[in-house]
C-alpha cells in the first residue's frame, strides 16, 4: 500500500491511483505536485477529454486521455483498475474540482480499493469546502447533500427534513434550478433562515450572496444565474 514516501512523491509510481484535484475556475490553484503527477503518469482519466486535453494543453502537458464519467463509470472503473493491477500509474480528474466529490471517480475509488491497489490523494480545490470557507456559516459540521433530484417535491422533503438540523447544509445546484431552488428555500424554511449562495468561485464574476434568505433571493434574481452554484443553509438559530 502507499506510504508517507509515496505521498510525498512527484513522480507517479507503478501500480497506484492518484485522485487529482483540478481548478474549479483558477487555473493558478492547480498545485504543484498535481502538475507533476499529471505530467507523468501513464494515462489520465477524465470526465470530458475536451476539458482536461485543454487544460494540460495551456500547462504544457501531453499524456494519454480516456473518458470517465457518469455514463460509462461501471464499465470503466473496472477496466482502469485492471490496468493499475498490470502496473500503470493512473490519475483520475474531473472537470472541475475533486473527483468523487459529486462528480465521477467513487467506483474507481472503491474498484482499487476492493482489490487493496494503493490510492493516493492529491488534493486541491473543491468548491463546496471554499465557500463554507469564505461563507461566514458555521464550519463546524455540515452536511453535504450534492445536488438533489430536480423535483420541487423531492428538495422540499429534503428541506423539511433537515428544517432542524444542528449544522450547515450544503448542496451543489444548477443555473437552471437555482432561482426555483431559492424561492423553495424561503417557502420552506421561511424569509429569515441565514443562506449562502455562492457561483463562479475562483473566477473573474465570483459571487457570494449571504444573509436572510428572501434577501439573498431577491439579489439572485436581479443578476446573472449564468454558472454552477453552491448553496449553503445554516442551522436554525443561527444569526450572521
Amino acid at each position: 500500500m502507499a506510504d508517507s514516501a509515496t505521498n510525498a512523491s512527484l513522480t507517479p509510481q507503478p501500480g497506484h491511483l492518484y485522485v487529482v484535484a483540478t481548478p474549479i475556475g483558477n487555473l493558478a490553484d492547480l498545485t504543484d505536485r498535481a502538475r507533476a503527477l499529471l505530467g507523468a503518469v501513464d494515462l489520465v482519466a477524465c470526465e470530458d477529454t475536451r476539458t482536461t486535453g485543454s487544460m494540460l494543453t495551456r500547462l504544457g502537458l501531453h499524456r494519454p486521455l480516456i473518458a470517465y464519467h457518469d455514463h460509462n463509470e461501471a464499465d470503466v472503473a473496472e477496466k482502469l483498475a485492471d490496468q493499475i493491477a498490470a502496473g500503470k500509474s493512473v490519475a483520475v480528474v474531473s472537470d472541475a474540482g475533486t473527483p468523487a466529490i459529486s462528480d465521477p471517480g467513487f467506483r474507481l475509488v472503491r474498484a482499487c480499493r476492493r482489490r487493496n491497489l494503493p490510492v493516493v490523494p492529491v488534493p486541491g480545490a473543491c468548491a463546496v469546502a471554499a465557500v463554507l470557507s469564505a461563507s461566514g456559516l458555521p464550519t463546524n459540521g455540515f452536511l453535504f447533500a450534492g445536488f438533489l433530484i430536480s423535483k420541487t417535491s423531492a428538495r422540499t422533503a429534503f428541506l423539511e427534513k433537515y428544517r432542524d438540523f444542528e449544522f450547515t447544509l450544503a448542496l451543489y445546484e444548477s443555473c437552471h434550478r437555482i432561482d426555483k431552488f431559492a424561492e423553495e428555500i424561503v417557502a420552506t424554511l421561511g424569509p429569515d433562515r441565514v443562506v449562502c449562495i455562492a457561483k463562479e468561485v475562483t473566477k473573474l464574476h465570483e459571487t457570494f450572496h449571504v444573509g436572510r434568505a428572501a434577501d439573498v433571493r431577491d439579489r439572485l434574481l436581479k443578476g446573472s444565474r449564468k454558472g454552477e452554484f453552491v448553496v449553503l443553509i445554516a442551522p436554525s438559530d443561527f444569526v450572521l
